[in-house]
């Protein structure tokens, strides 16, 4: 029992969710968070202090149970506190230890801030996707917010993604971010109208498929993802990117379903993969059941301002014993409030997401002491 400021509260008992093979009807990607260094500088505005033995043991955690690792992703803080050197470190740091799969975010983001031209955008692209193909990790090409300010219209995204499909070195991962997890991004692909966007995103696709393996759509609508999985070339993935409705569109239809890439996948990664295992089994009862009861918890992660759900990530993270401490780059630890956090003990437990609830219990004790 724990006293909540919302009442008296009874813990579920979890034995949690054992480690497994990779679950074999999916390819399952979770875009994993960096843990901070809890006595180093990581007020906003500093560069980013990262504990890497704890940052890589939950890279561990995550091959254990099945996944693939996104790396250096939006899970990860980046564009709110983890630059480009930091990146790097974590991006050369995964590959030296992986111990299961693993793709890597490659962006825009050394460039200082201010206008650039689209040429700058081009080489800032080409020297991040060296790093990752340098570590054998698959690129994934993020949306940049330098080429949306420098672009003028789709022609220029045509220009600067045609040049980097041409020249890597293996089929990457596309990824479209939407304004709702970074403002900045409004407008993408040179159309603010989405139908409009999503027919460039399309053709882009369709003129250098065989160096695309798979798309991205993080725009919290799963009617949209479904009609671009509709349209893609045969041979590319969808991965889904809706961490609202990602059990109806990993699950898929009679005319296909949706690999996934996802940041709630962090979170929940346990319970995923045991349920991706039992589709696995086509016991679609089982996968339906385990999963229904994390949606709750990943609309609240979620929740508005989007951008922000990395401190439920990490909040969740420590929580479960996955690190020893409630720090994050950039102080965002602080983006998110008590009732909020409250509430997201309680439906992580409600989804078994918990394996130690007097661990998660005393924690969330010892929080509330010093927030109240």
């Amino acid at each position: 029992m724990i006293e909540l400021p919302t009442g008296p509260y009874e813990i579920r008992s979890s034995g949690g969710y054992s480690p497994g093979p990779a679950p074999l009807s999916r390819r399952l990607l979770a875009a994993a968070h960096v843990v901070a260094d809890p006595l180093g500088d990581n007020t906003p505005g500093s560069p980013a202090a990262v504990d890497w033995d704890a940052t890589l043991a939950y890279r561990n955690h995550l091959w254990d149970h099945g996944f693939g690792v996104a790396e250096a992703m939006d899970t990860a803080q980046r564009g709110m506190g983890l630059d480009w050197a930091a990146t790097r470190e974590l991006i050369r740091r995964t590959g030296a230890n992986a111990a299961g799969p693993f793709a890597c975010g490659a962006g825009t983001d050394q460039l200082a801030p201010g206008p650039h031209t689209v040429d700058d955008v081009i080489e800032a692209y080409t020297e991040q996707v060296a790093v990752i193909e340098e570590t054998g990790g698959q690129v994934i090409l993020m949306a940049s917010r330098a080429l949306a300010a420098a672009a003028s219209g789709s022609d220029d995204y045509h220009r600067v993604y045609g040049h980097l499909l041409r020249q890597v070195s293996s089929p990457v991962i596309l990824h479209w971010l939407g304004p709702m997890f970074d403002p900045a991004l409004d407008g993408y692909w040179g159309a603010p109208d989405l139908d409009a966007a999503t027919d460039v995103f399309a053709e882009i696709i369709k003129s250098h498929a065989s160096a695309v393996d798979g798309v991205k759509i993080s725009l919290l609508d799963a009617s949209r993802e479904v009609d671009l999985r509709r349209r893609l070339p045969v041979g590319v993935r969808c991965y889904t990117g809706d961490d609202f409705h990602y059990p109806e569109l990993i699950l898929g239809d009679s005319e296909g379903y949706s690999d996934a890439l996802l940041g709630i996948f962090d979170a929940i990664a346990p319970a995923a993969a045991a349920a991706v295992r039992a589709l696995d089994e086509s016991d679609t009862a089982s996968y339906n059941e385990i999963l229904a009861p994390t949606v709750p918890l990943s609309r609240h992660i979620f929740g508005t301002p989007t951008y922000y759900y990395k401190t439920g990530i990490v909040f969740l993270a420590w929580l479960a014993g996955y690190q020893s401490h409630f720090r994050m780059v950039g102080g965002l630890e602080s983006a998110r409030s008590v009732p909020h956090l409250v509430e997201l003990f309680r439906l992580a437990d409600a989804a078994g997401l918990l394996p130690d609830p007097d661990l998660a219990a005393a924690r969330m004790r010892a929080f509330l002491e010093v927030s109240t």
